[in-house]
């Protein structure tokens, strides 16, 4: 069976991410509806991809489409899945994109449905280098499996793991690209002022992050060997206090996904 009606119920900032993948992919599905409670939301969304149909607040038609995808916060998933487990196709797939929320949790709140997929996607999908964990229920077919993965491959590496490590991968990949962002933002804007162009820093940026990752896992040296390796630190009197600021903030943020 080829699924190749896909809805959406949210249109937040995930929901657009992957359509921009799939479109940037030329991997838009054929039919997309997305609905969300927020009108400005859908018309954003529709002027970034036009391809697609949006209804307001409709859930009950976005349940009817073959893939049914949830991308919402964790606290509204319950309700929503009880106003469409009765308009569910039978041969449909249910996709969660919400941490926290097991697939045993919500196969029981669509009435005991059970081809089910949770994927924690993350922000670099937009431009097809996305690193999205997915976990399936057991009873999804082969086809419907290949189907999904098809997919959600071309947004980037979609690894199969363990359901119950998703948080520990929202935590890492999903959420991961916030912990630097800022910090390459504001390296560009004083490189600027040193004197290198944008185009220079468009170049050198990507490749010292990449060679940075490179050396720590296949230049066969220990961590303290690879810090090592350049030997002014000018941050060297901060590490305690920003490590500290991970295990603290971090810890705490993948206990609550875990309860």
């Amino acid at each position: 069976m080829q699924y190749s009606k896909i809805s959406f119920i949210g249109g937040g900032r995930i929901t657009k991410i992957l359509l921009l993948g799939w479109k940037r992919a030329g991997k838009l599905p054929p039919q997309i509806f997305v609905t969300d409670t927020n009108p400005d939301i859908l018309e954003n969304l529709k002027r970034d991809v036009p391809e697609i149909e949006t209804g307001v607040n409709n859930p009950a038609m976005a349940a009817g489409y073959d893939i049914i995808i949830i991308s919402l916060h964790p606290p509204i998933v319950g309700k929503v899945l009880l106003e469409i487990k009765s308009v569910v196709k039978p041969k449909a797939i249910v996709i969660s994109l919400a941490p926290k929320i097991s697939i045993a949790k919500i196969s029981e709140a669509l009435g005991g449905f059970r081809d089910i997929v949770r994927i924690n996607p993350n922000a670099p999908s937009i431009v097809n280098s996305g690193y999205n964990p997915i976990a399936f229920s057991s009873s999804i077919s082969e086809a419907g499996r290949e189907n999904v993965l098809t997919l959600f491959r071309a947004l980037g590496d979609c690894p199969e793991v363990p359901e119950e490590l998703l948080e520990a991968y929202a935590i890492v990949t999903a959420m991961g690209p916030t912990y630097f962002w800022f910090q390459l933002y504001e390296l560009q804007e004083l490189a600027r002022t040193f004197g290198l162009s944008a185009e220079t820093l468009k170049d050198a940026i990507p490749k010292m992050i990449n060679g940075a990752v490179k050396t720590m896992y296949e230049s066969g040296l220990n961590p303290q060997e690879v810090m090592d390796l350049i030997p002014v630190k000018p941050f060297v009197e901060d590490e305690s206090a920003i490590k500290g600021s991970y295990r603290n903030r971090l810890t705490a943020l993948y206990k609550k996904l875990k309860t």
